[in-house]
């Protein structure tokens, strides 16, 4: 008889253990760099959410700038990082590739925001890369699948947002995004809805590094293209890889636009390989008259397979709608 009680005094107390740590879970941290919240780094409190939640986790910024270098790691899946406002909860950093000195692959390392994590939301906040016109230097790193970036700003130089994970779909909603140089790039299926995209200087916007067997790389729907005083000459985008795949859907561009619209990565043979299409956009810097021969115009048939689902249906078993949408 006692064996048999102190094995139910063993199972209730694990019981007891299991829903106390359960309860535990904090499923809303607060962020204010004045002290007035229970963090007041961004980094501290992302590290203090529990890994791999089973429902989301938000972290709610208050106004201020934070000066940090910040991961959402793997297993920060189902986060969101929540700003006050867009204009004031500022996320900022200036490692560039010299600064790092890792070698060949320096650039990887600038970040000012990383996510490593699946089922990420970003919203109202600006991350920036204040390193200035120094090369490559990354403001934000998203590598996850089913990330949403919502009313941010985004703010660098050359290598703005780099946009990775072989397969991985991501959401740019209602986003400024600026730079120089091949300031959106890499290998993911992104759609930019609604998005303002800004050249600061005569480069390119996109350098796409869409994998052969991936259908969908950058996909820009309504977005606005615009330019900084004396730019004049910028092209839409260039392959960084064989396979690279970028298309502007009813987006306005402004006389920045090169008439020839994209560019072959020099001493490459990619023109044979890259699909870059147009359809439905107007300004003056949509005039595809004198577009490069290799490039496409879409016919109405084809452009209406670019719905958000089939973007992000392709190549998986589930499909996936931003919830934002």
């Amino acid at each position: 008889m006692g064996f048999k009680l102190l094995k139910i005094a063993l199972l209730l107390l694990f019981f007891v253990s299991f829903h106390t740590v359960q309860a535990a879970i904090d499923y809303d941290l607060h962020v204010a760099k004045d002290g007035t919240a229970e963090y007041t780094s961004i980094q501290s409190a992302i590290n203090a959410t529990k890994s791999f939640p089973d429902k989301r986790i938000t972290i709610h910024i208050k106004n201020g700038v934070y000066n940090e270098k910040v991961c959402i790691y793997s297993w920060n899946n189902k986060l969101t990082l929540k700003g006050e406002s867009a204009e004031n909860t500022i996320v900022t950093f200036n490692d560039h590739f010299d600064k790092i000195n890792r070698g060949r692959n320096s650039t990887f390392h600038t970040y000012t925001l990383k996510v490593e994590s699946n089922d990420v939301i970003i919203q109202n906040l600006t991350v920036e890369n204040t390193a200035g016109k120094v090369g490559q230097a990354v403001a934000l790193h998203v590598e996850g699948d089913r990330c949403q970036i919502v009313n941010c700003h985004i703010k660098g130089n050359q290598d703005t947002a780099y946009l990775a994970g072989e397969g991985s779909r991501q959401y740019f909603m209602n986003c400024f995004i600026e730079g120089t140089t091949d300031f959106i790039f890499g290998e993911a299926t992104v759609i930019f809805e609604a998005c303002k995209i800004h050249s600061k200087s005569n480069s390119y916007i996109t350098a796409a590094s869409t994998p052969e067997h991936i259908k969908y790389g950058f996909i820009f729907m309504k977005c606005r293209l615009t330019a900084s005083q004396n730019v004049e000459d910028v092209l839409l985008g260039r392959p960084w890889r064989d396979f690279a795949r970028v298309v502007f859907l009813n987006c306005e561009m402004s006389s920045h636009i090169a008439p020839q619209g994209w560019s072959n990565w020099s001493n490459t043979n990619r023109d044979q390989t890259a699909f870059y299409a147009e359809y439905g956009n107007t300004g003056k810097g949509s005039d595809n008259s004198e577009r490069l021969p290799w490039t496409h115009t879409l016919s109405k048939g084809q452009a209406e397979n670019y719905t958000i689902d089939n973007i992000f249906t392709n190549n998986r078993t589930k499909s996936w709608m931003p919830s934002f949408r």
